[in-house]
């Protein structure tokens, strides 16, 4: 049977899930897997943290040098976070000739290209299943399970946070900063919420895997990004009585045009299968030209959720000999030949507050006719200061006609103000 030892680097919520798992699963893994796995050092300052989850105190390590010199490591797992002390930690594992797994999606984003070129180099493994969409197996779907497809459309819910305040927004029609707090209290959020409400969170991940998913390198610096922090309890209202519901998805799309990647809030139809994914929920949906399309649902976030994609990357780099590196020209930036959409084709809800006068609505309607766009959708409702609330929904439009329909709009007297625009996913 082999034996394999491993390292973590950080006992926290993940580090403390995923040491569990394996101490707890260990006689599971040599029945089913093959394998011995035994953890054999722990980076972690918190002494008393790291002996609360019962590791032995001669495996607490108090150096990198210490874990990545002791010769029964073979694997180093980084869970520990943020990106300078991560990518110091994991470059060492790496040129000390020890397999990495982590889940650092801003780590693999940001510095891929650099950590899979010394694993090269080194003969060793890079792996990052968790570091996208957390319990859910994505990464290795998409290696391992889709080969045989030109995949050209993904698209999902790929952060816990964001999904668990736009399900309270919906459910309870509360405001954004009050479910912010709430979600503050029970854990949900950060303190710093920026990451996760700002969308950066889901850019990292997105462009992980749209390089993956269509074999070219997408540096996350051209992800098209917009956060939920000006989504509104009125914005969720009016999409909910027009069939809608609000999401924050990550999108990429490779078409004959190139490669439109973007993250942004949408309307998605109540019948889409993504609507019905609440809280701290992920999914993904994938369109293969051979298998049409799937859709993989489960925790996003977690320390046995996220452990399991970690365990499952430990377990794969101890029976793969072979270590799978990047089928692309990984560099810092986009290969010059590929292209990238800029002016994405969606369509568009558009929510204005009115002077409640007559043929307002035709001036409207002539202004986006003249810029190409058809209306599909059109409700206006009185508000109790005399003027008028008015939800347009369009038809596929071009952003550049939008933009120039809204410049236009909001120019004419009749017109309040814009109060939101937000795109919509079939």
């Amino acid at each position: 049977m082999k034996k394999v030892g491993v390292a973590i680097l950080g006992l926290g919520v993940v580090g403390g899930g995923t040491y569990k798992i394996l101490t707890d699963n260990k006689e599971y893994f040599k029945k089913t897997q093959g394998l011995d796995i035994t953890v054999e050092s722990v980076l972690e300052l918190n002494k008393e943290r790291a002996l609360s989850l019962g590791v032995p105190e001669s495996n607490i390590a108090s150096s990198i040098s210490e874990v990545i010199s002791n010769p029964n490591v073979d694997i180093v797992v980084e869970v520990i976070g943020g990106v300078k002390v991560a990518k110091d930690f994991v470059l060492k594992a790496i040129l000390s000739g020890k397999s990495v797994v982590t889940s650092n999606k801003e780590l693999v984003a940001k510095y891929w290209h650099e950590l899979e070129a010394e694993a090269k180099k080194m003969g060793v493994g890079l792996y990052f299943e968790a570091s996208c969409v957390g319990g859910v197996p994505i990464i290795r779907t998409l290696i391992d399970g889709m080969q045989a497809n030109n995949i050209t459309t993904l698209k999902g819910i790929v952060n816990g946070t964001t999904n668990y305040i736009l399900t309270k927004m919906t459910e309870d029609g509360a405001d954004y900063d009050e479910v912010l707090k709430e979600a503050q209290k029970l854990g949900y959020a950060e303190a710093n919420p920026t990451a996760d409400v700002e969308g950066f969170d889901s850019t990292y991940k997105i462009s992980i895997l749209s390089s993956i998913a269509f074999n070219k390198k997408v540096p996350y610096e051209v992800v098209s990004r917009e956060g939920i922090t000006s989504i509104t309890k009125e914005d969720i209202a009016y999409a909910k009585d027009s069939g809608y519901v609000i999401k924050l998805l990550a999108i990429a799309k490779n078409s004959d045009k190139g490669i439109e990647v973007r993250v942004n809030p949408a309307l998605i139809k109540k019948s889409n299968p993504l609507a019905s994914v609440n809280d701290s929920f992920n999914a993904v949906f994938l369109h293969g030209d051979s298998v049409d399309d799937i859709m993989l649902y489960g925790r996003g976030a977690g320390a046995l959720p996220t452990g399991s994609a970690i365990v499952s990357d430990v377990i794969y780099a101890a029976q793969h000999t072979k270590c799978y590196y990047a089928p692309f020209k990984n560099n810092a930036t986009a290969d010059k030949t590929t292209k990238f959409v800029n002016d994405f084709e969606t369509k568009y809800f558009i929510r204005l507050t009115l002077e409640n006068v007559v043929g307002t609505i035709s001036k409207l309607t002539a202004v986006f006719a003249k810029n190409g766009i058809n209306l599909t959708y059109i409700k206006q409702d009185p508000d109790n200061e005399g003027n008028a609330k008015l939800v347009l929904i369009t038809d596929l439009a071009f952003e550049s006609s939008v933009n120039k329909s809204i410049e236009k709009i909001s120019s004419m007297k009749e017109v309040k103000s814009v109060d939101s625009i937000l795109r919509v996913e079939d």
